[in-house]
């Protein structure tokens, strides 16, 4: 029996985070209903971060106070720090995640400390989180390649990803956020991590920058991994990482997880619907490769009409 798939959707925060247009409070919780209409349950919602650094989660309080609560949605706010945390804490969240990069130009540039420094901070806010009974997750970001150092060495993330667990993380994102892995330093990386932590533990998060994130995605889903990260039409890509495209289009991912014969539970009419409604968010056309088939396919349809 084929295991259902869960799809944690990021695009309310990776996805509009470095996006020109400041996104209202009440437009965001319009894509998450649209979002939540398709079927998905699964958020990371806003990150806790300093409003002079990302203007775009200025707001993560008021949204959190506005989320609409039922038992089978989670919702996940992004903490660089102990304040985050304390603040992600005073606003509701019961699950929060850290970003730990794999190298030590990626934690300068991305959130001004120096690896050891993220390290430390990072294992404090998930103790902190363990101790509280909230869901703790590590990201560990450029976990194949740095824009700034290169290549990452396995056993770097290997070091990261047990020191994290063992600081009560209950689960670890593992992150191309370049978007420069391919499926076998996917492989090999997964295998590596899950002969120690077993698949439960880990998931995956992918950007799209080269077109390999459906092919990655499917590297780590063929060794047991059954967690990945999307953003409904592809926003997204790290503001610190040069030439971070895009993360892999939550539709795009559906699509071929369902086309796969697994099971995701989320309708893809549904995330056409929610693409519309990004699209009104950033003021830009989004979608992956499936929107843009799918779009085509109307045309077709439309002209055999008129004809």
């Amino acid at each position: 029996m084929i295991a259902p798939i869960t799809i944690n959707e990021v695009g309310l925060r990776d996805g509009l985070q470095n996006q020109p247009r400041l996104v209202p409070t009440a437009e965001k919780l319009a894509l998450l209903d649209a979002l939540r209409a398709a079927g998905l349950r699964h958020f990371e919602a806003t990150s806790f971060v300093s409003p002079k650094a990302v203007p775009q989660m200025a707001d993560a309080a008021a949204l959190y106070a506005a989320l609409p609560q039922d038992e089978a949605t989670e919702y996940a706010a992004l903490v660089p720090n102990r304040r985050g945390y304390d603040r992600a804490r005073a606003a509701g969240a019961r699950a929060v995640a850290v970003v730990l990069s794999c190298t030590e130009t990626m934690n300068q540039r991305n959130i001004n400390m120096t690896l050891a420094q993220a390290r430390r901070v990072s294992a404090e806010v998930m103790q902190q989180a363990r101790a509280d009974g909230l869901i703790g997750r590590a990201y560990l970001a450029v976990a194949f390649h740095c824009p700034f150092e290169g290549p990452v060495d396995p056993a770097v993330v290997r070091a990261l990803a047990a020191e994290m667990i063992g600081a009560g993380a209950r689960e670890i994102i593992i992150a191309d956020t370049s978007g420069a892995a391919d499926p076998l330093h996917v492989a090999r990386l997964f295998d590596l991590l899950i002969g120690e932590h077993g698949a439960a533990m880990l998931s995956g998060h992918f950007h799209d920058t080269k077109g390999l994130a459906l092919a990655n995605c499917f590297a780590a889903l063929e060794r047991g991994v059954t967690k990945f990260d999307a953003s409904i039409g592809g926003l997204g890509g790290c503001p610190f990482a040069p030439g971070a495209a895009g993360n892999l289009a939550t539709e795009d991912l559906v699509n071929m997880l369902e086309t796969a014969g697994y099971e995701t539970g989320i309708d893809l009419d549904g995330l056409a619907a929610a693409v519309t409604v990004a699209e009104g968010c950033v003021g830009r056309e989004l979608g992956g490769r499936w929107i843009a088939w799918r779009r085509s396919q109307a045309a077709r349809r439309q002209s055999r009409a008129a004809s």
